[in-house]
């Protein structure tokens, strides 16, 4: 089993169905210069539009709440895949015809304004087969008319026999990106060649973090990951309506979204902030065409190959490879948590039973070149969190770690499952803020895991006891620098089942103020999956977050 996977598409970084519209009369067609005159009597601003060459549909009426009310209309019919297109030219747009195909940036929308970000189109090919329709709304509201980009070749930079130029105008595209301020320093960071959020894909997305550099991806929706009776579906974004933003400078952009598949429709609202980190408020509104096992919400989807924890002898030359390399929770009862990420041998799921979470995220947060030693820059990989906005109500975090042999797959799912069973009519409603940053956003006031390490176990200079393994796990922070000299923090440690032996805690002796790390051997009872858990304290006084870690005996 294996999730979608884009190809590294994103900026250059080592990294769907549709109703059916009334057929356009091409003599309504409007191009950038004389939609212009049209848009600014509605209201919009002329500017908006990128000069000359842009065609654009006659007005069509558009709002989020008409949008929601469209994606309810849609879960009550049968699902119905698009086939506009023909297969047999879309496949000959393979990988190395697909990296040929670059947008104009002379006609992104929005180059000159308003707003500091202008857009620019994917094209489609063979990985990115169903068409998405992209529109501008009337006005900053995001209420009353919309326009459709009607699709034409000459918006790309193309070799002249390209295949992709039998597609023929109004095809679509396969998604799009944000570019950075057209208001910074050019020099330093050219919007024509540099973008900040790129949507491609099914219902994926990625930001860049602090570090500029793009990571793991989000999703609008998975459904029925990793279960063993049915296949994972990936509904996919058919269309985008781009609002143009409010003022010349704002450093914010509105992107509303209609998503679609054979058991789920929604519509979705981003506001996307480019800061210091890149911010996205969402709302998702939710209608089940049918059942669904596994309704994860706001997933998140990364990679793990291999960290310091198992790596297998000879496997690669680099000391780790990996997006990300733990899962963080902050859950309702304000417990701080923190899950090393593995790469098991067989597809593993597991459930963090919670009521009214107060956030989690893949986080990246080993940052130093030399445990990588690759130029594709995982030290800078963002870490990604979400901070539910309203109450999530009763459910779990879920994680799933699927078996890779390579970094090509992403092979890690987190996301919140609702606790009431997601059957066909129901609907669901939800709000969230997503952080693309360097840490997570809400630091905890505990010392936090950086390292869980594993070895023989046995104490050194004896013969080596089989069946037992060591851990080192490694935590720092300011509580750990205040524990009094001579006094060494007491382990509190279980699992689901096994013993524990050679237990302590001291200071690494690297002379980093508060730089601790827990040691004991296991002896696992059977070849099943242990859970463990610990944290350190001292007296009364908790002073880490919880390391939780499923241990595979053998």
């Amino acid at each position: 089993m294996a999730f979608f996977i884009a190809p590294s598409a994103y900026g250059g970084q080592a990294r769907a169905s549709l109703p059916s519209w009334p057929m356009i009369d091409r003599r309504s067609l409007l191009t950038a210069g004389g939609a212009s005159v049209a848009l600014a009597a509605l209201g919009f601003p002329a500017d908006a539009l990128a000069a000359g060459g842009i065609k654009l549909s006659q007005p069509r009426p558009f709002s989020f709440e008409r949008l929601v009310t469209e994606a309810k209309g849609l879960a009550s019919r049968p699902y119905v895949a698009d086939t506009s297109l023909p297969a047999e030219v879309l496949q000959r747009i393979d990988y190395d015809a697909h990296g040929k195909i670059k947008y104009n940036p002379d006609l992104a929308l929005f180059r000159d304004g308003p707003g500091q970000f202008p857009v620019t189109f994917f094209h489609l090919g063979r990985y990115f087969q169903l068409p998405v329709h992209m529109f501008v709304t009337e006005a900053a509201s995001g209420d009353g008319f919309a326009r459709e980009v009607l699709y034409d070749s000459d918006y790309f930079a193309m070799p002249a026999d390209s295949p992709a130029r039998q597609l023929g105008e109004g095809a679509g595209f396969a998604g799009f990106r944000l570019q950075e301020s057209r208001l910074g320093d050019q020099k330093k960071l050219p919007w024509q060649t540099n973008d900040w959020v790129a949507f491609l894909g099914a219902s994926y997305f990625r930001a860049i973090g602090e570090l500029y550099q793009y990571g793991l991806s989000a999703r609008g929706i998975a459904l029925d990951a990793a279960m063993p009776d049915r296949p994972e579906e990936f509904p996919n974004f058919t269309r985008f309506y781009f609002e143009p933003p409010a003022t010349p400078d704002a450093n914010t952009i509105t992107v509303y979204a209609l998503l679609e598949g054979p058991s789920i429709t929604g519509a979705y609202k981003f506001l996307m902030q480019r800061t210091k980190a890149v911010l996205m408020d969402i709302e998702a509104r939710l209608f089940l065409r049918r059942d669904v096992g596994r309704l994860g919400l706001v997933p998140l989807t990364s990679m793990f190959w291999y960290g310091e924890t198992v790596k297998p002898t000879g496997i690669d030359w680099r000391p780790e490879v990996h997006d990300s390399d733990g899962l963080a929770i902050w859950n309702g009862g304000g417990e701080r948590i923190w899950r090393p990420l593995n790469n098991p041998a067989q597809t593993r799921a597991s459930a963090f039973t919670d009521t009214r979470p107060r956030g989690f995220g893949l986080l990246q947060r080993d940052r130093n070149f030399d445990h990588y030693q690759d130029g594709v820059l995982y030290e800078k990989r963002p870490s990604l969190w979400v901070e539910p906005l309203g109450d999530w109500g009763e459910g779990s975090v879920q994680l799933i770690e699927i078996p890779t042999d390579d970094e090509i797959h992403d092979n890690i799912l987190a996301c919140w499952v609702p606790k009431a069973p997601a059957k066909a009519g129901a609907s669901f409603a939800l709000k969230y803020r997503l952080y693309w940053t360097d840490q997570e956003p809400f630091p905890s006031p505990l010392a936090r895991c950086i390292a869980t390490r594993m070895g023989r176990g046995g104490e050194p200079g004896t013969a080596r006891p089989p069946g037992v393994r060591k851990f080192m796990v490694e935590f720092i922070g300011k509580p750990l620098e205040a524990i009094p000299f001579g006094i060494k923090p007491e382990l509190v440690l279980t699992a689901s089942r096994g013993k524990f032996s050679y237990i302590f805690a001291e200071a690494v002796p690297n002379g980093v103020p508060g730089h601790w790390r827990a040691q004991f051997d296991f002896t696992a009872e059977g070849t099943e999956p242990v859970d463990m858990r610990l944290y350190l304290k001292t007296g009364d006084q908790t002073l880490t977050e919880t390391w939780l870690y499923q241990y595979q005996p053998g």
